[in-house]
């Protein structure tokens, strides 16, 4: 493998990170440290890859941070994700609390609730349908996991919001159109409501 075949296939195995297809970056980023053992970029890609593959909420936040310290200082970069990565127990938690605030300021300023607090209210006895009319018109539900979207869909299906749970398929399933889940809740839809196509 060549110098420019290693910059060109990390350069893919970031772009397939960037486009949430981390098994196609995992396979890159190890090809390159099967081939650069000291490779210190795929590494680090390889782990982030993992641990996005296995669900961890804040491998995105930290591929994106190495990005943007690899700007201003590779070798810096380097020894802060090394360093991040041999800590790795509490190393979500905090990058979960640094993006946290955005995004709680974020909700404040556009009106909205998140969908853990929406859930919050159900589970003190709120009655969904009920509680997902009062808020439609003057708030933003907020959903930052995919669990929460499938849980949300169910719930709009299973109360009588078809029209809406389908246009909200629609859209996910033309991103992630191989999806069990989705496509297990657009049969559901199916099933349950009559709907014009």
């Amino acid at each position: 493998m060549s110098t420019i075949s290693k910059y060109k296939i990390l350069s893919q195995a970031k772009e397939s990170f960037t486009k949430a297809d981390y098994k196609n970056a995992l396979e890159k980023f190890a090809q390159v440290l099967q081939n650069y053992p000291n490779s210190k970029e795929a590494y680090n890609g390889v782990i982030l890859s993992e641990m996005a593959m296995s669900g961890e909420t804040g491998a995105e936040a930290l591929f994106d941070y190495y990005e943007i310290l690899k700007i201003e200082d590779k070798e810096e970069a380097d020894a802060v994700m090394e360093e991040i990565l041999q800590n790795m127990d509490g190393a979500i938690d905090k990058i979960g609390e640094i993006f946290a605030q955005p995004l709680r300021d974020r909700i404040e300023y556009e009106d909205g609730i998140l969908y853990s607090d929406f859930k919050k209210l159900l589970n003190e006895g709120a009655d969904f349908k009920e509680t997902f009319e009062n808020i439609m018109f003057s708030t933003r539900v907020i959903i930052t996991e995919k669990e929460d979207f499938v849980d949300f869909l169910d719930n709009l299906i299973e109360f009588g919001f078809a029209e809406m749970a389908l246009t909200y398929l629609e859209s996910a399933l033309s991103v992630y159109p191989s999806d069990k889940l989705l496509t297990k809740l657009l049969k559901k839809l199916a099933q349950g409501k009559t709907i014009e196509n």
